[in-house]
């Protein structure tokens, strides 16, 4: 898949770079959320208008990638990462800078098309630079980023966030800007064979392929249809706002532990095993959580401790096994599928978020939570067992035959 003279592994050195790139972008995706009412005061519009900056930034992430990634298929991959984290950075400076509520959404629109780009484009360039035996390892290196800041810099973000809503998005910038100049000066150039835009969409043809998307579409909805919805769970068990920080920020930590020996089990065993591994896990913690959270008193708030993070350690190592699954799937192709990934995974969440509400809307309380997303992942189970019944016999075919 590479060139003669662009055949060697990616070092350190350039995947640091990439990772702090995923390290922007994850500060990016959460901040806001906790910020919404300074953000609605200062730009004189309602939390729920404030809110849609959030919203709008996923949707376009999830339509922009597909296409971009297709469209820009065949051009030098460091030139695209880059451009698509310069659009990113571009993007928002102008939601830091903006006066009105439409310019912070016109910026929020510009660093969603470029963000949506870049992690697509950055885990397909981890996947093609790294050796077959230790891409896992490789790519979860380069996620962590994300899962870092989930963990630190959001929590870092919000805080400084109680003066100024504007500042992580500074601190966002600035980030992106050390990224971006990182990876000009030590990341290596990469040509990949040049497809037709009709080469390029075939994959989309196969319903292994779609189906193993949907794959992390079921995970992503089962997660958010409780963690959306966490602090229902821990609230009649813990006293105190601190508690349930303390909480995210453990999630952000473990999650951050699961996606480091998700890497090194993804290259040592095939990805399909860690993914069957993974969502069989996920149905015995949420049955098992659904069980504690019956005991009253303590007990019942360390179970819930206990199913929260055994989520966030089984939940954090899912992307790598994925990635690398769709990698296999269609190797010509893995700008095109991982990013359709993403968009899999943002409408996982944004289902797993609204199946919850209207759950608990139907008067479920929210421990019946646990057991819905259980019966989430059974059927995503069953849609992974599907694609590996169906994928070796077509992935085997030769190409033009």
């Amino acid at each position: 898949m590479h060139t003669t003279n662009e055949s060697k592994a990616a070092g350190f050195g350039a995947l640091l770079w990439l990772a702090l790139a995923t390290f922007s972008m994850g500060i990016d995706g959460y901040v806001l959320t906790g910020l919404l009412p300074q953000i609605a005061g200062d730009l004189d519009v309602s939390e729920a208008a404030a809110g849609q900056l959030t919203a709008v930034f996923a949707f376009t992430a999830a339509i922009s990638g597909p296409v971009l990634s297709a469209l820009t298929g065949g051009w030098e991959r460091k030139g695209v990462i880059a451009g698509s984290l310069a659009v990113f950075v571009f993007g928002n400076l102008v939601v830091a800078l903006a006066p009105t509520y439409f310019w912070a959404m016109s910026g929020r629109v510009l660093s969603a098309v470029g963000g949506a780009l870049l992690s697509a484009v950055v885990s397909a360039y981890v996947l093609a630079k790294s050796a077959p035996e230790r891409r896992g390892r490789a790519l979860s290196f380069v996620l962590g980023g994300f899962l870092a800041a989930t963990a630190l810099g959001v929590p870092v973000g919000l805080v400084i966030g109680q003066q100024s809503w504007r500042i992580p998005i500074y601190l966002v910038t600035v980030v992106g800007v050390i990224a971006l100049i990182g990876i000009l000066l030590n990341v290596p150039r990469l040509h990949l064979p040049a497809l037709s835009l009709r080469q390029t969409l075939k994959p989309l043809g196969r319903p292994e392929l779609l189906a193993a998307i949907l794959v992390a579409t079921g995970i992503m909805c089962a997660s958010y249809l409780c963690f959306t919805y966490a602090t229902l769970i821990f609230g009649p068990r813990v006293d105190g706002e601190m508690a349930i920080v303390a909480a995210m920020f453990g999630y952000g930590i473990v999650s951050l532990s699961g996606n480091i020996i998700s890497g090194r089990a993804t290259d040592r065993f095939s990805p399909v095993r860690v993914i069957t591994l993974i969502i069989a896990t996920l149905i015995v913690i949420a049955l098992l959580g659904a069980t504690g959270l019956m005991l009253p008193g303590l007990g019942g708030a360390i179970a819930a401790f206990c199913w929260f993070f055994a989520c966030a350690l089984f939940n954090g190592g899912s992307g790598v096994a994925l990635q690398s699954r769709l990698s296999d799937l269609a190797p010509d192709s893995m700008s095109l599928v991982l990013a359709l990934n993403g968009s899999g995974m943002q409408l996982g969440a944004a289902l797993g978020g609204m199946l919850g509400g209207a759950l608990l809307s139907a008067g479920l309380p929210a421990d019946g939570l646990l057991p819905a997303s259980a019966v989430v992942l059974a059927a995503t189970m069953g849609v992974h067992l599907l694609v590996e019944r169906i994928a070796p016999r077509r992935v085997a075919v030769p190409a033009g035959v």
